[in-house]
């Protein structure tokens, strides 16, 4: 059966990571094509995976695994791209992007959201596979 706070977390991270793609365009980091397809490509491919992911969960054909794997890419991938120090675009450049400080500090807000959104599901995803595991011995 279907873990109802394991899905809210999971929606929340995708509402989350939609307003995080809209603030890259709104910051104007993605051009147009044929510059932005890979930006494209790895979004389509992200919420394609959750939304798929989300119906098998539903049905019983994916397990708390594949979101503790799929969280746990989600806060790696943030991670470089926003919090390492090889990163281009740290939350400095996303605060200082706006004209005002209050937009640049909800843009960074919003990342700082989804990244511990992002944890919580990897957490939660993980504890529920284990005590899944438990269970099934």
């Amino acid at each position: 059966m279907a873990d109802k706070t394991l899905i809210g977390l999971i929606l929340a991270g995708t509402i989350l990571s939609l307003a995080h793609n809209a603030d890259h365009i709104v910051r104007g980091d993605i051009p147009w094509m044929p510059q932005s397809l890979p930006f494209l490509v790895v979004s389509l491919a992200i919420y394609a995976i959750v939304g798929v992911g989300l119906f098998l969960y539903w049905q019983n054909k994916l397990g708390p695994r594949f979101w503790a794997v799929v969280a746990g890419l989600g806060v790696i991938l943030g991670w470089f791209g926003h919090l390492s120090p090889f990163t281009d675009q740290p939350p400095q450049y996303i605060c200082s992007a706006y004209g005002s400080v209050a937009a640049g500090w909800l843009a960074v807000a919003c990342l700082a959201a989804l990244m511990l959104v992002l944890v919580a599901a990897t957490i939660y995803a993980t504890y529920l596979w284990g005590r899944q595991a438990a269970v099934a011995k």
